[in-house]
């Protein structure tokens, strides 16, 4: 079911939106990348 924006403030929003989750995600992704790269054995 795709959404209906009635105005391009709508889009907009919709999108700005989006893509304020899109770079969360990857910061995120990238440091737990990160401590995946760096980490060290505890042995």
């Amino acid at each position: 079911m795709d959404p209906i924006f009635y105005t391009l403030q709508d889009f907009m929003t919709h999108t700005e939106s989006v893509t304020y989750l899109l770079v969360i995600a990857t910061l995120i992704g990238m440091t737990v990348f990160w401590w995946f790269l760096t980490g060290k054995d505890k042995d």
